[in-house]
């Protein structure tokens, strides 16, 4: 049962503001329904509306500078209705720690400060190792002969190759926590289930279902052969 003084925060891309249940109403909803019951009360509200993307994200959220400040004053905890909707950026949530804010996310109520910090970890350098992926694979293309963005024979098999190689290194890099995942004889639901509470993303950036499990389950595997 919540107990104390919250400030919310809710934050939207204009661009993406309905999608992903990550909409205002949604985020609104989560926050009412962490909420319910309890001796709460909700002394300030915050909405923002940008991308905040940058190495300087907080001075890019004015709304959320006044959230904190609020916090400060109020002794309150600032609530929001997902993790990733402070940021994935490890240098930014480094920054929120030290702000000495108390915050909650209403999808992780339980995630500590090394939960944060691994999942912002793990975005970070998924996203850097991503783009060298891309570019890697463009300028093999390139150093081939191939015509890049024509589809047809001449460029379909270099990338498949490029797909199976990121493929590969992704599968490398996630052995560790399969394996992490196996010596704890957790079943296929509940290792997807956990990818899932962790945030680590498929390759496509989406959530995890048992289908693509299953996939980076054989891809380990076929590694170890």
């Amino acid at each position: 049962m919540s107990q104390g003084r919250f400030v919310a925060y809710y934050r939207v891309s204009t661009a993406r503001q309905g999608q992903s249940g990550l909409g205002l109403d949604a985020q609104r909803e989560a926050v009412a329904r962490y909420l319910n019951g309890g001796a709460w009360d909700v002394v300030g509200e915050f909405t923002e509306t940008e991308t905040g993307k940058g190495a300087d994200a907080l001075a890019k959220r004015p709304q959320l500078r006044a959230a904190l400040e609020l916090c400060k004053k109020q002794g309150a905890t600032l609530i929001i209705a997902k993790l990733d909707r402070l940021a994935r950026n490890v240098a930014f949530i480094a920054g929120m720690m030290e702000s000495r804010v108390r915050f909650v996310a209403c999808d992780m109520p339980d995630a500590n400060e090394l939960t944060v910090h691994i999942m912002a970890a793990f975005a970070e350098h998924e996203a850097k190792r991503i783009a060298e992926r891309t570019r890697d694979a463009l300028a093999a293309a390139k150093a081939r002969g191939a015509r890049l963005g024509v589809a047809g024979p001449a460029n379909l098999k270099p990338n498949i190759e490029a797909r199976q190689r990121a493929a590969d290194a992704f599968a490398h890099k996630l052995a560790g926590v399969v394996a992490g995942f196996r010596a704890r004889k957790l079943s296929q639901r509940d290792m997807v289930a956990e990818l899932n509470a962790l945030g680590i993303k498929t390759p496509n950036g989406g959530a995890w279902h048992r289908g693509q499990l299953c996939r980076l389950l054989e891809r380990i595997d076929d590694r170890k052969e």
